[in-house]
């Protein structure tokens, strides 16, 4: 029997393509369902537009090919980015994999798609694939909370005047309590920019996908999730077929590392370690690097903390930090019989899955995050930019698996050492009430990840992908002349 080829159009940034690779892998591994014509996996690469990002795509596309997982590969041509959005990273996106339209058409002709899966930040595609009567479906890697933001935002635009960074008062999303305005995605923060106008762009179209696949699990936001179904996003319209196939983060290859932060961890008690790291674009300048040791000496409790120093000039990623400019004099040496800074590149997975770790200082990127419960760590949440201070809110306030970090977003998100010095202390501490419960219900959101995606527990997420595989087989089928 032929078999049905699915494309997948990731926006090129590392985050965006290696969970949508990995969702691929999901749809190649058939888990027992042998109704309608075999799946198969064809990313569509888009080249990045800077020649860093484009060798730290092609090194990635590289292994995927050299695993033998069966996920195919097809490089789009290349295309001139814009030049007159600098500094509107969302506008840039947008634009960008809008015009990879004509090239996306081109290909779904050429590798006979099924369905074509694209990230979210590509739904101008979609007229191309309708154009063929290809079934499409957004590929979403953050939480439900984000999502049901998006669809809402269109008519948030009217019940809200002001622009967000003004706002003081709070927002209504349907299936979260009541969200402070400072908690709203930076780049919704002014109306007028393109960066707000696209993301009001993105939250209709999604509205016209055959189905919506989401990194979280049902289990995780069930709240939002049902908001979402029942229509309270988007009064009067049926959101499209919603498929929470999470955790989608890549468990079949381990990191495996000799560094000395490992072995260092190896002598440390279990669950005793708090572990700060900030994430593929995360650095600290010494102002904010000072607070924060400052914050964990005082806090009296052990911890590996990945430093890293500001970007080279035309990179967006940081550089191993100099510890003698960021931090203060003699903190090494007073802390050394319980911490280590790390100012390099960290193997946050094996680091995560250690058991000497009871706690981590997170970003909140939504990969890192789900890595965390994954292995039952709580949280402490120090976002920092994209939709990071929207996942801290409900981390707290909903999930419940994190305590609150008063982060000032108006000093560029400075935190006060004597801040984390309590929130370490809450989260660390035997005596805190509400350590006590956000480690409680880590541990309990940990069995539920774990759970969701067996096939033998009925796990919610196992089934959802059950679902998404049967409706692209019915589209396949209905496709055949």
């Amino acid at each position: 029997m032929a078999s049905a080829n699915v494309l997948l159009l990731p926006e090129p940034g590392s985050g965006h393509l290696m969970s949508l690779i990995e969702a691929g892998k999901r749809l190649l591994s058939d888990g027992g369902d042998s109704e309608g014509r075999p799946l198969t996996v064809t990313v569509l690469v888009v080249r990045p537009a800077t020649a860093e990002s484009a060798a730290e795509v092609d090194a990635h596309v590289r292994r995927v090919e050299a695993s033998g997982i069966g996920v195919r590969f097809h490089r789009l041509p290349s295309v001139e980015p814009p030049t007159d959005c600098v500094g509107n990273l969302q506008e840039f996106k947008s634009r960008y994999m809008q015009m990879q339209a004509p090239h996306v058409k081109a290909a779904a002709v050429e590798l006979g798609a099924a369905a074509l899966v694209v990230d979210f930040f590509a739904t101008g595609v979609l007229d191309a694939a309708r154009e063929l009567a290809v079934p499409t479906y957004v590929y979403f890697t953050s939480t439900a909370a984000l999502l049901a933001l998006m669809l809402r935002l269109p008519a948030l635009e009217e019940e809200v005047p002001d622009d967000f960074e003004e706002f003081e008062g709070t927002v209504d999303v349907p299936g979260l309590p009541p969200v402070p305005a400072g908690s709203i995605p930076g780049f919704m923060g002014r109306k007028a920019s393109p960066n707000y106008k696209w993301f009001v762009y993105h939250g209709r179209r999604f509205m016209d996908a055959d189905g919506i696949i989401i990194n979280t699990v049902a289990e995780l936001e069930p709240r939002l999730l049902a908001a979402i179904a029942d229509g309270r996003c988007v009064p009067g319209r049926q959101v499209p077929p919603v498929y929470p196939i999470g955790p989608v983060i890549d468990l079949g290859v381990k990191e495996t590392s000799n560094e000395h932060c490992i072995r260092w961890l190896d002598a440390q008690p279990p669950a005793s370690v708090l572990f700060l790291c900030f994430g593929s674009m995360g650095w600290f300048d010494a102002a904010k690097a000072r607070e924060v040791a400052d914050g964990l000496e005082r806090s009296g409790h052990r911890f590996l903390w990945a430093l890293r120093g500001p970007p080279a000039a035309g990179s967006p990623h940081p550089t191993e930090a100099n510890l003698d400019e960021l931090l203060p004099a003699g903190f090494l040496e007073r802390t050394k019989d319980r911490g280590l800074v790390w100012p390099r590149w960290a193997p946050q997975k094996q680091i995560l899955s250690h058991v000497a770790v009871g706690g981590f200082v997170t970003h909140c990127g939504w990969n890192s995050t789900l890595e965390s419960i994954r292995h039952g760590l709580p949280l402490v949440p120090w976002p920092l930019y994209a939709e990071q201070h929207l996942n801290a809110f409900e981390l707290v306030a909903d999930i419940g698996v994190a305590v609150p970090l008063k982060v000032d977003r108006k000093r560029d998100n400075f935190v006060e050492a004597a801040e984390l010095e309590r929130a370490v202390r809450s989260l660390m501490g035997s005596g805190s009430e509400e350590g006590r419960k956000a480690r409680e219900k880590a541990a309990e959101m940990k069995a539920v990840c774990r759970n969701a995606v067996e096939p033998e527990d009925g796990g919610s997420s196992h089934a959802a992908l059950q679902r998404l595989r049967g409706a692209i087989r019915r589209g396949a089928a209905a496709s055949l002349p």
